[in-house]
């Protein structure tokens, strides 16, 4: 089998892995999806946690992976994936064809039936897989599992490797890489993810909570962003925006409140408070005839009937109580005798 070369910061290799049965709380369905970017020269692989494996989840996670690798290389090499080319021609996409140039890297995609072109990231797929996700426990945050993969990628750059005979690590020959530099913003585009508004009025994204007017619990929501900007905006299925906020920083854990949503909610609480009196009066309510029947059913039962004594009757009280307080007292009786 022939070597395929890859000279430093050549190639970098991308692609997606899913994942069976992730924690409910991400609320992703059945499976999980992580893209994985591994450096083809070096070994050295990032991976980013996404809801989706749309286009606008693509290049997001592409831009997280390449920050995590501190640049990018000079080419993208994937396998026939839909959001990147057309699967039957191989030929790439315009839209991502767009993304590309802006960071100013060439796409190669893998011809049909040489999936041993991208053996770097299929070994880190591996890795994640079994040493990580096998792992994963349940009940456990989104932001916690991407902290768990971060932690993994990180301790596997201390791999041994032979560069020339000589013993070197996937970290140093990482840190040789002549990667090129990464834009400030990612590729600006738009990301929308829906929701579902808490009792609270909230709605989560990316591990902090926003606002929404109030009256809209359980309502299914659309959280839309422009990657690389700051803003965030809340619509409904009819595409009415009805909240717009500052982003957090991601997994911050901040709670994001409109003053004007506040305000609208303490309105709608005075508004369902009562000054009215409150009721005085105890009102009797006799026993109903279904209590009464049933009660006669009980009492009409043989003496010997253990149900027989779940039926209370006071008089058996009375009357323990009767002879009690006249029955003598025998400490009395004891002091009269001395």
């Amino acid at each position: 089998m022939a070597i395929t070369a890859h000279p430093p910061g050549e190639e970098i290799q991308f692609d997606w892995v899913e994942l069976p049965d992730p924690p409910a709380e991400w609320g992703v369905g059945a499976n999980a999806h992580l893209l994985v970017g591994a450096l083809a020269h070096s070994g050295r692989w990032r991976a980013v946690l996404a809801e989706a494996e749309t286009f606008p989840h693509l290049v997001q996670s592409i831009d997280a992976v390449l920050r995590r690798l501190g640049g990018t290389a000079r080419r993208w090499r994937f396998d026939r994936m839909a959001t990147v080319c057309h699967p039957p021609t191989g030929r790439i996409l315009p839209t991502f064809a767009a993304v590309a140039k802006y960071y100013g890297a060439g796409v190669d995609i893998c011809p049909p039936r040489r999936g041993n072109r991208k053996g770097v990231v299929e070994k880190a797929n591996h890795s994640a897989a079994q040493r990580w996700w096998r792992t994963v426990p349940d009940g456990i945050s989104i932001e916690a599992g991407q902290s768990g993969v971060d932690k993994l990628a990180v301790q596997m750059d201390s791999r041994k490797r032979k560069l020339d005979g000589a013993s070197t690590t996937v970290a140093a020959l990482a840190e040789a890489e002549p990667l090129l530099e990464l834009p400030t913003r990612p590729f600006p585009a738009e990301l929308e993810q829906t929701r579902v508004v808490s009792p609270q009025g909230l709605v989560s994204f990316a591990g902090n909570h926003y606002s929404v007017p109030p009256g809209l619990t359980g309502a299914h929501v659309t959280v839309r962003i422009r990657l690389g900007e700051d803003d965030l905006h809340v619509v409904t299925a009819g595409r009415a925006v009805i909240a717009h906020h500052r982003r957090a920083p991601d997994g911050a854990g901040q709670t994001i409140r409109d003053a004007g949503h506040v305000i609208a909610l303490e309105r709608a609480v005075l508004a369902s408070f009562s000054d009215k009196a409150p009721c005085r009066t105890k009102v009797r309510l006799p026993p109903s005839a279904a209590a009464q029947a049933e009660a006669e059913k009980l009492r009409g039962r043989p003496e010997t009937d253990v149900a027989n004594r779940v039926v209370i009757d006071l008089s058996h009280y009375a009357a323990v109580a009767d002879r009690l307080r006249q029955a003598p007292n025998h400490e009395d009786q004891e002091r009269e005798s001395e």
